[in-house]
This record gives C-alpha cells, structure tokens and sequence, in this order.
C-alpha cells in the first residue's frame, strides 16, 4: 500500500531501519476489549503484506499475550523481513488462584493470564525479561530494545537499567535501544546523558499537544537520535472527539473534548479526516522516524494505512498553527 508509509528511516546512527508506519500491538495483547488469536495473527500478516516492516511489543501487552500473538504470527517468516522491538522494566509474575484472563492485576488487557506485571529495572530483571520475551516470541534476538516507563524509577533507569540494554547490544543480542515513556522529560535526560538510539515518545507530539516540542525533539536533533511516535490518538480522543471518549487511557477531560472538537472542525472545512492529520502530523519533524499505530482488526490497519496516505493540502497545516499546533518550522 502507498508509498509515504512504507518508506524506510534508519534509527539514529544504527543499522535499523524502520517504515514510516509501524504496527503497536497492545490491542493485540487484548487491550481494553478481547481479540482472537486468529485476529492477531491476520492483523501482523497484513502490516507485513502491506509493506510494513516494525511491529512494537512489550511484555506488559496482555501481560506476555500480545508477545506470544507477535512471536506466533511471525513463525516461518524470514527475520530480515521485519524489524521487532520489546521493552524491559516489568515482569510478568503469574498469580496463584487468581480468576481467569483480564482479572484485576491485568492493567486493562482482557486477554492477560493470571498474573501481575512488576516494575524491575536491575540487571537480573533486565536479562530475565529479555530471556522471557524471547521464549515467548519463538526468537533469538529482538531488534530494538526499550526501557519502559520508568517514570518512578528515574536514577535506577539512567544508572543500572541503561548499562544493562547497553552491554545487550554490544553483544549484538539488540541491534538498537532506547527508552519508552508518556512523557518528555526523563526521556530527554537520556538523550543527553546516554547513548539510546531512539525515544518511544507516546502521546506527547500529536495534534492535540506537543510538549516534547520544548525539550526531548530538539535533544534528539543534536544527538541524532531518532523518535518513535506513538498514540497519536491520544488513546481515542483525536479518533473520535465526543463526549466519554478516551485521553491517556482513562475518560478525557471536557476542555481537551472541546480542543480536539475545535481541531476537527479545522480539518472537516478542508475536507480532511482528523485521523489523517493526526497520523501525519508527526512526521512533520526531522527527529522523527515512524509513526506507531495499534490495530486490534484488519479493518482499524486498513484504516491506518489510508489515513497515512491521505493527500492534505498545505492550507489545512497552515490553518492548524494558526490555531495553536505548534508544527515543526511553521
């Protein structure tokens, strides 16, 4: 399918090179709602069938589902024909007597086992969520390698859990690393005080806000190191602003409903969907390599790839930083 999503960016300085549009797949891990095996696995073949090289997963997706989905759907296909990442910083500890998938330590994924996902940013944790990651996913590497969301575990991340990514990819068990977080500022330390390949930046550079405008994007030009954007969505609300919609994983507040509102009555007087803005809109900064997107369906991939490809005039991204988006070189 079209040609902007399946152009290929390298990685910072490494040899990883990544399609504008990747595939998320916490949807895949059951995120919110139930997904079938069967579904999973169409959904992966499609993204590769499409052109797309980088599917993104993490233990805490479905708590172990989502990497055992990736890792099945993947089998027989030649591993030079996609690029994988995981994440360390959670292990998934199963939960002795505890009711079935989706129970109330499954962090919202319907399809997680019994078990709970624990912070761990060691050495040990490190090595035993990488050794656990790839027995889940059938594999004897992963390409890119994330320390995820270590918001409350900032010193241990930058002190003891980089070192240990780091020494994973001297031995070529990783080709790349870096750091995935909803915010900006922590992942900006890393790009000053550490040598990560990529930031996995979810939520904070959209359409809807860009605080990583200010501090983490013009870090990463210095360093040239390259982001990776994910939630572009903002987890619903640029998906379908209305009343209940979702913002961070929870209900959104009424003032981002109406912001959200106000951006998609911009994009409907030239035409355009919202999601095509919101879906291009990151690709606008140089920092930035590819755009992640989950799909639970065929269909929602499908959707994604269009929206990708969409023709937006000039006039439509002049009109959004008029009205406060702050774009790249606007």
């Amino acid at each position: 399918m079209g040609k902007r999503a399946t152009q290929r960016h390298r990685l910072g300085t490494s040899d990883v090179e990544v399609t504008t549009l990747g595939l998320g797949t916490a949807p895949l891990g059951g995120l919110f709602t139930s997904v079938a095996d069967e579904t999973a696995a169409a959904v992966v073949k499609a993204a590769l069938d499409a052109g797309l090289n980088y599917l993104d997963t993490a233990p805490l997706y479905g708590h172990g589902t989502a990497e055992r989905r990736v890792g099945a759907a993947l089998s027989g296909i030649g591993r030079s024909e996609y690029v994988l990442s995981t994440k360390v910083g959670r292990l998934i500890v199963p939960v002795e007597g505890a009711d079935g998938a989706g129970g109330p330590n499954a962090n919202g994924y319907a399809d997680a086992p019994p078990s709970e996902a624990t912070f761990d940013y060691t050495r040990d944790g490190i090595q035993r969520s990488v050794t656990e990651s790839l027995e889940r996913l059938g594999l004897d590497r992963v390409d890119i390698l994330y320390i995820h969301d270590p918001d409350d575990h900032e010193e241990e991340a930058l002190t003891v859990a980089y070192p240990a990514v780091r020494e994973l990819r001297d031995q070529g068990i990783v080709r790349a690393i870096g750091v995935g977080m909803n915010q900006s500022r922590i992942p900006t330390r890393f790009v000053r005080e550490t040598d990560v390949d990529a930031v996995l930046l979810a939520g904070r550079y959209t359409l809807l806000e860009q605080p990583g405008a200010e501090d983490l994007l013009p870090a990463c030009l210095e360093r040239d190191t390259s982001i990776v954007i994910g939630g572009v969505y903002n987890s619903g609300l640029l998906a379908d602003p209305r009343p209940g919609a979702t913002y961070n994983y929870a209900e959104a507040p009424e003032h981002l409903i109406a912001r959200a509102q106000e951006l998609a009555g911009i994009c409907e007087r030239h035409g355009v969907p919202l999601k095509a803005a919101a879906i291009q809109f990151p690709l606008w900064h140089p920092a930035v390599a590819t755009v992640l997107t989950g799909a639970r369906s065929v269909a929602e991939l499908e959707e994604n790839l269009q929206m990708m490809e969409y023709d937006i005039p000039e006039a439509l991204w002049d009109d959004l930083a008029d009205a406060g988006v702050k774009r790249h070189g606007a």
